[in-house]
């Protein structure tokens, strides 16, 4: 079923990628060594019901299935061809199609809202960040995380054809107003050259 879905440009642009993504965009089992090493620091517990927001194909969806169980996976993106590929790994979760810049993403409330490699590509980020908090349970928390800073991901963006040579992520500072707004408690920050990562827990 589909979610919210809008005719945003950055659709087109990710399901004409999401054949070759694995293999010419990112290094699958690089990225999960990292989430393996940054695992203390992240709000994730057995039981938990988790939405993982922007999956892409699926790449560490498995793996957070894995951190969470016996709790529920959700995994939500507006592209339905990285959802094609994400359903093909067979991992323990449900995909949705869905467009969190235009409304909140279905099945919560969640223990957990998990935004990998996805934040500069929503086109309204106010809009999702309230969106993301509406479907957490009192208490939960807000995971956005890359594996490099906000300095090098936009440098790189900035590199790339429209339409997402202009999608940017906020730095550090930028954050806890940001939070605020949409009804979120900043907890934690760090921006540095190899890691971004940001944490918040709902009012």
């Amino acid at each position: 079923m589909n979610y919210n879905v809008t005719n945003d440009p950055r659709i087109a642009y990710f399901d004409e990628l999401a054949p070759r993504w694995d293999t010419q965009c990112s290094n699958p089992s690089a990225v999960i060594e990292r989430l393996q090493a940054l695992r203390p620091r992240l709000p994730l517990q057995a039981g938990m019901n988790l939405l993982e927001v922007g999956c892409g194909t699926g790449q560490i969806t498995g793996w957070l299935a894995r951190e969470v169980a016996p709790g529920r996976v959700v995994a939500a993106d507006f592209s339905p061809a990285m959802l094609a590929v994400a359903r093909a790994r067979g991992v323990s979760a449900d995909f949705v199609e869905a467009d969190v810049c235009q409304g909140p993403p279905p099945g919560g409330p969640y223990d957990v809202v998990f935004c990998f490699n996805a934040f500069p590509h929503f086109r309204d980020q106010d809009a999702a960040l309230r969106h993301m908090a509406a479907v957490l349970k009192s208490k939960g928390r807000l995971v956005v995380l890359h594996l490099c800073g906000s300095d090098q991901l936009n440098q790189f963006h900035h590199q790339l054809s429209p339409p997402v040579n202009h999608d940017h992520l906020p730095p550090l500072d930028c954050w806890p107003l940001m939070l605020r707004d949409a009804g979120l408690a900043y907890e934690q920050g760090v921006d540095q050259p190899d890691l971004f990562l940001v944490t918040a827990c709902r009012l």
